[in-house]
């Protein structure tokens, strides 16, 4: 393994001095536009296009029954984990709740099952709401990267589109009191993955990218995480034009790494003092917010001034909000609002630039999934199995309620013009053109 020659953070989850010339901020528009264009084309990764949760979509509807799916298959295996796609294949991956045993699988489009593979595991220790397949898929036109956790082993997955193994790392015992949940997210030719534990029980933690093509270690660097978090990294385009893997580390705070050395560019300590589970968020005016909570509540979302030499208010904390923050769903921003879905079913609105509280809610339902934003409405997943839909505006609206049967722990995803909904144990196509691929 390679050492960086910088510390580096790891998690899902540090200074750099920067010059800012004549021009920086055109060079940040642009290319902040060329990589929303490299990322939109496919829903690739845990809440679509660099983590966002957003499409523009104009075929989904806002409700429907069982007679709008284009169709309603059963999966290999139940799990937690959400949908990814690359072209007419979608890629997911199952477990067996008495056995552990893994599946990594694909269908296409029109919910034929393309193959499936399983590999043995261990039976451990989990909370009672997560899965043995938690974590979701990452791929590019080439491969597919599935990952998860086993006391003994820590395993990173790449296989080809049509179900071969193309490479397997163990990197290690993993250490948890819950088990994993976090995501593995590709950035131009490196697979980076956060392997945080529990530091209480020994656990070594870290952040590491592959090379995606070899598995072949590039950077890793050790983490300070005390308890294993579930948040999946971001990349963030600085006003220098250069891209920054954000993380954010629980009990701690937030790092920004270069993605393809592992240099820590900056940090940002003591933001938060419970655990991570959602995902980093970059809003409108280039904050970036985490949260944190507990089961027993506390729950709290930190919006701060990211530590860019371009703003005099670098590194310090815009606001903080309680009461109405979540603790497992990833907030979602879009223009100047900042949305919100509570576990417990309390949406809000934020000004994204003040945290200024516009509406709050209480719509009803527990959520574990995230809710994505298609064609300015926002698809809240209930553990219930139920899609209620919200108007994206400063204006309070429930659009509609979609009931789908069964519990329901993951985060929609949506290619193709068409919304595609992983229950515990099967996968629904609702919206869009009906696929002409054959089901045979």
């Amino acid at each position: 393994m390679l050492a960086a020659t910088s510390a580096v953070h790891k998690d899902s989850y540090g200074s750099c001095s920067m010059r800012v010339v004549r021009g920086a901020s055109v060079v940040w528009i642009v290319a902040v536009a060329m990589t929303s264009l490299a990322w939109g084309q496919e829903w690739t990764r845990f809440r679509g296009p660099n983590g966002t949760g957003i499409s523009d979509a104009k075929s989904v509807p806002a409700a429907w029954t069982e007679k709008d799916y284009h169709w309603k298959v059963e999966l290999p295996a139940s799990g937690h984990s959400s949908p990814v796609l690359w072209g007419d294949k979608i890629f997911l991956t199952g477990a067996d709740d008495a056995t552990a045993e893994r599946k990594v699988f694909a269908l296409n489009t029109a919910g034929k099952l393309l193959w499936s593979q399983s590999y043995t595991s261990a039976v451990h220790k989990r909370h009672k709401l997560n899965s043995f397949a938690s974590p979701t898929a990452t791929c590019d036109a080439d491969l597919v990267y599935y990952s998860w956790s086993a006391p003994e082993e820590f395993t990173l997955l790449a296989m080809t589109h049509d179900g071969k193994e193309k490479w397997k790392k163990n990197l290690g015992p993993f250490v948890s009191q819950h088990s994993a949940g976090v995501s593995p997210i590709l950035y131009k030719n490196v697979i980076i993955l956060v392997n945080s534990q529990d530091k209480d029980g020994g656990g070594q933690s870290s952040v590491l990218a592959l090379d995606k093509k070899t598995g072949d270690t590039v950077w890793q660097l050790p983490c300070e995480s005390t308890t294993v978090p579930y948040s999946t990294p971001c990349i963030r385009t600085n006003s220098a034009g250069q891209d920054e893997l954000i993380m954010n580390e629980s009990l701690l705070g937030m790092k920004a790494l270069d993605p393809l050395t592992g240099k820590v560019n900056w940090e940002i300590p003591a933001l938060i003092t419970k655990r991570s589970v959602s995902s980093p968020v970059i809003m409108a005016g280039g904050l970036i917010t985490i949260t944190c909570g507990s089961g027993a509540g506390g729950n709290f979302l930190v919006a701060v001034h990211p530590k860019d030499s371009a703003d005099p208010l670098a590194g310090t904390v815009a606001y903080k909000i309680e009461k109405i923050a979540p603790y497992v769903p990833t907030p979602l921003a879009k223009g100047d609002w900042l949305f919100l879905m509570a576990d417990n079913g309390i949406a809000s609105c934020i000004a994204a630039k003040t945290g200024e509280t516009i509406w709050t809610k209480r719509v009803g339902g527990t959520y574990y999934g995230s809710m994505i934003c298609i064609n300015d409405k926002l698809y809240c997943p209930t553990s219930d199995g139920e899609i209620v839909v919200l108007s994206a505006t400063d204006n309070y609206e429930l659009i509609a309620r979609n009931p789908l049967g069964e519990t329901m722990h993951s985060t929609p995803a949506v290619a193709g013009g068409r919304l595609y909904l992983r229950t515990l144990n099967h996968l629904i196509s609702v919206g869009g053109e009906k696929p002409k691929l054959a089901l045979k």
